[in-house]
């Protein structure tokens, strides 16, 4: 999540707003909140929204995986179900046939016949014609036994499908919450406290933080593990200044693991979506090995992620408060690095 001293400014200021709207949006009076406290109530309302959109994001994934996997099922069944009918077609006009033909008993045809061993050649052909039609009817059967068995995994994919959209409709419902709330504590802030001396100051210092003045847009630091690592970083460095947007992977606008996830697709390697399986992707490494490209994670919950640049900075998409930027390490609690490539 971003930190705060990229919003430090800004929620000083808050110190002598008004507090006759609850933080909740409940209308309760609250009482006056120090700056501290307005920083940290923002601070935590970003990090719990954060948590809940990792899990939509995973929630999410695992949905459109069931989905795919539902209309493999149905068009498996679809095409089982071509070729069941044409068998059907089949069988039902051999009955037919037979039907018209059957007339007599066997014995009595034979009796009656004027070329008894003309008779017996038809009839032994007549016999081989119902082993291959038995045989037709046994297939009939299995293809039958098989579409009920692909319905079955079908309507077992439908369920964890349905159960997968509550839970995202949960996490929605869960981020916009949390999020709404940060918004409306910040927008007490009217035109004269955005003015006050310091303010300025912070903002200009987040700006300048959105361009790295150790490395021009666009550029990769030598020193990386690998030319897809490098490549990563320069697509990183090309997203300066997009918005955050939970659930976001780019190309315009991200969260923190979908910027993650672009700038490595980018470089041709496929990640995971959620920051708690992107740090399972690659080799673990120590702090003190960072190399530009690595991947960095925050938090004890693993719910923020990063890509380190070098110098002890990364770029990462903060919050909606503030668009992806360079950052400092130390900017939130260090929880473990993966070196993907």
């Amino acid at each position: 999540m971003g930190g705060g001293k990229a919003r430090t400014a800004a929620t000083i200021a808050l110190a002598g707003a008004a507090t006759a709207t609850g933080f909740d949006g409940t209308g309760h009076a609250e009482p006056q909140l120090t700056p501290g406290q307005v920083e940290a109530k923002v601070d935590r309302l970003y990090r719990e929204a954060e948590v809940a959109t990792e899990k939509y994001n995973g929630t999410k994934e695992k949905a459109d995986a069931a989905r795919q996997r539902l209309k493999g099922l149905q068009d498996q069944a679809a095409r089982k179900e071509e070729r069941l009918n044409s068998a059907r077609d089949a069988l039902g006009s051999v009955a037919a046939a037979q039907y018209r033909a059957g007339g007599l008993d066997p014995a009595v045809q034979l009796a009656l016949s004027d070329d008894p061993d003309r008779y017996l050649e038809n009839a032994e052909f007549v016999e081989r014609a119902g082993n291959r039609q038995n045989a037709a009817v046994a297939g009939v059967r299995k293809q039958l036994r098989e579409i009920e068995q692909l319905r079955g995994a079908a309507h077992i994919e439908l369920t964890s499908l349905r159960s997968r959209q509550t839970e995202l409709k949960r996490h929605k419902k869960t981020i916009t919450g949390k999020l709404g709330s940060a918004r409306r504590l910040l927008s007490r802030l009217d035109a004269q406290e955005r003015s006050r001396p310091g303010v300025s100051q912070g903002r200009a210092s987040r700006a300048a933080d959105v361009r790295d003045p150790l490395a021009a847009p666009g550029s990769a630091p030598s020193q990386t593990p690998g030319s897809r690592a490098a490549a990563a970083v320069s697509y990183a460095h090309q997203k300066l200044g997009s918005p955050y947007v939970w659930g976001a992977t780019g190309p315009n606008a991200f969260d923190c693991s979908g910027l993650v996830q672009a700038a490595y697709r980018a470089a041709g390697v496929a990640l995971p979506r959620t920051t708690y399986s992107q740090i399972a992707a690659g080799r673990r490494v120590s702090r003190s090995e960072l190399l530009p490209g690595d991947l960095v994670f925050f938090y004890a919950g693993i719910s923020h992620v990063g890509i380190y640049v070098g110098n002890g900075r990364m770029i990462h998409a903060p919050n909606p408060s503030a668009p992806v930027r360079i950052a400092p390490l130390d900017e939130m609690p260090f929880a473990g690095a993966t070196r993907v490539v």
